[in-house]
């Protein structure tokens, strides 16, 4: 009986653990480059008086560890972030998915039914350019002062992008695709998890990154309904109390939050779509 053997990876293709590490931190580094500029030219502009309003980096890392852990300042926000982190991503994830949970079904759907799409495209197109912010009103006489308000904003900030990006990855799938699927015998509903699913993915995942950004995006806007916690109620408060160093540390947390967010779904649609070669990260 012949034994199967297998083939040797080719040396081109066989990187050592150290050029991958070595690979990776000049990644990092790369990526550390403009950050660290940026807070240059902050502690520059401050220290050479060009700014009186703004506070110096170390201020506001200094409330930042206060603003963490407390002993410092000891205050209304001392050792308050992962309260108000939580209830912020909880608004976050949860109007995120029920975004998603809608948007995609709808976009599959408006995507490959023309009677839906004629239906219904007109009015999301209509609906769409309406800025979050100018359902900011409504959403409080709808849903009352609180959460719900919050929750409404993300879910609909988070909605369109996904909706767009679903139906464009849809529709996009080319016809030879579906021909070659014919001639190996699947049709009819078959094609729809054989063909459509699997080219239409890239495009969903886009739109589900773009829809978690925004999430994280309106937060603010939602937590101006009068919730006593979260992120953007910090800013919020600290903007009435003239807080800039607590300003600016909400919005630090706010973008590494949303990144983070942003690195679990790539990392996701990569382990998804490993059998596509252009798209890994």
């Amino acid at each position: 009986m012949s034994q199967a053997v297998a083939e040797p990876v080719p040396a081109a293709r066989r990187v050592p653990p150290f050029r991958r590490l070595l690979d990776s931190a000049g990644t990092v580094g790369l990526a550390l480059i403009v950050p660290l500029l940026l807070l240059l030219f902050w502690h520059l502009a401050v220290a050479g008086g060009m700014t009186q309003l703004i506070p110096s980096p170390y201020d506001v890392a200094e409330y930042m560890v206060d603003f963490a852990w407390g002993g410092i300042w000891d205050d209304a926000f001392s050792g308050t972030l992962l309260i108000h982190l939580v209830a912020s991503a909880t608004r976050v994830y949860g109007g995120f998915a029920l975004a998603a949970l809608c948007a995609v079904p709808l976009g599959i759907l408006i995507g490959r039914v023309p009677l839906i799409r004629d239906l219904l495209d007109p009015f999301l197109q209509l609906m769409r350019p309406i800025p979050v912010t100018a359902w900011l009103p409504l959403s409080m006489i709808l849903f009352g002062l609180g959460p719900r308000s919050a929750f409404f904003l993300v879910f609909l900030g988070a909605f369109y992008p996904i909706l767009l990006n679903t139906i464009f990855g849809v529709r996009s799938v080319e016809t030879r695709l579906f021909e070659a699927a014919s001639m190996l015998g699947c049709r009819g509903n078959a094609q729809f998890f054989k063909v459509v699913l699997p080219a239409s993915l890239p495009s969903i995942f886009t739109g589900l990154r773009l829809g978690l950004g925004l999430a994280w995006f309106v937060i603010v806007v939602g937590e101006m309904t009068g919730v006593p916690q979260g992120l953007g109620a910090v800013i919020m408060d600290a903007r009435t109390l003239s807080r800039t160093e607590l300003v600016i540390c909400g919005m630090i947390v706010i973008g590494i939050a949303g990144f983070i967010s942003d690195r679990i779904v790539l990392a996701l649609m990569n382990r998804l779509l490993r059998w596509s070669p252009q798209h890994h990260g």
